[in-house]
């Protein structure tokens, strides 16, 4: 019986042939994902933005009344609250903002939670409270300096990591293959508005990992077939190194997807955005690896002579001597 191969052994796709229209859409996606972080903004959940959430269910209901709830919360002076769905029609979250004069009180964020849900049970008894969370402003503005720091010092030892076991070239591809795929990753939870919590970034540095173990692989079988094929093309070098891994990284990414995309569609709402990121961060990471970390490597000027050995001056000597003494 013979074993599937999703990827057959002489399998010889000219990726690099595209390089140069793909590096161009690549460079317009980044540049509309940080464009829409911009304009339209992160929806920062309770752990970045501060404030307080309620999550709440209307067990009597099919769907929330989301309009009539944000009149009623918004009538409590507690400023525009923000009303989304979480989970089943009937279950929503109200994040609110809570005073100056809250910060550092938990009994005053106790009560104006206490008044939130109050309004609602006047005119809704059945409401059902799911939880309440809450995070002062002070802390909220940590957690996003940290995971601020905590991203970029992933980068920055991913490039420092690479640049030491290969060449400071391939550093640089690693770092703006990283760069690609979390700018994309954030411009689809602006598009989208999807809430960007703590939970997000925990998925961004996976996606990090993931990216830097696909490049990693790529970029160790570059290196072995520079020291190999002295006299082939880079280009055609490069075409043959990223065919040679082909098949390990299909069978990576699909047995990462067989078993993400059941939770993307059926699993908790609580874990929707986790799942959507780690979803689009294999895709957008297995073609960096192919699309971006490697076609930069001949603008970056790595040639098929990049890790021969230079000879010095006083090699150079002893070599011919030893040929004179020979003749």
């Amino acid at each position: 019986m013979k074993l599937l191969k999703l990827v057959p052994e002489n399998t010889n796709i000219h990726f690099l042939k595209w390089r140069v229209p793909f590096y161009i859409v690549s460079v317009i996606l980044i540049a509309a994902s940080w464009a829409l972080v911009l304009t339209q903004g992160l929806n920062y959940g309770v752990d970045f933005a501060g404030g307080q959430e309620i999550r709440v269910a209307f067990t009597q209901e099919q769907e929330a009344p989301v309009a009539e709830l944000r009149e009623q919360v918004g009538a409590l002076g507690y400023g525009d609250p923000v009303i989304q769905r979480f989970g089943a029609p009937n279950e929503v979250s109200i994040r609110t903002k809570l005073p100056p004069e809250a910060e550092g009180n938990p009994g005053m964020a106790e009560s104006i939670s206490n008044q939130i849900v109050a309004a609602l049970r006047a005119n809704h008894p059945d409401v059902r409270v799911d939880g309440i969370d809450t995070v002062s402003g002070k802390v909220s503005g940590e957690f996003r300096n940290k995971a601020v720091y905590a991203l970029l010092a992933a980068m920055a030892a991913t490039a420092l990591y690479i640049w030491v076991r290969f060449e400071w070239q391939f550093g640089v591809g690693a770092l703006f293959a990283l760069f690609h795929d979390v700018s994309l990753t954030l411009g689809m939870f602006a598009l989208f508005q999807l809430e960007f919590s703590l939970q997000i970034i925990a998925a961004i540095l996976a996606i990090i990992g993931y990216s830097l173990n696909d490049t990693i692989v790529v970029y160790d079988r570059i290196r072995e077939n520079l020291k190999k094929y002295r006299r082939m093309p880079i280009v055609e070098l490069l075409d043959l190194s990223v065919n040679e891994t082909l098949a390990r990284t299909v069978m990576t990414s699909l047995t990462l997807l067989i078993a993400l995309i059941p939770l993307l569609f059926f699993g908790p709402e609580s874990l929707f955005g986790l799942t959507a990121a780690i979803v689009l961060g294999i895709f957008v990471g297995t073609y960096s690896s192919i699309y971006m970390a490697a076609p930069i490597l001949i603008w970056l000027k790595v040639s098929t002579d990049s890790f021969v050995p230079k000879e010095s001056d006083m090699d150079r000597q002893e070599r011919l001597a030893r040929e004179r003494g020979g003749v």
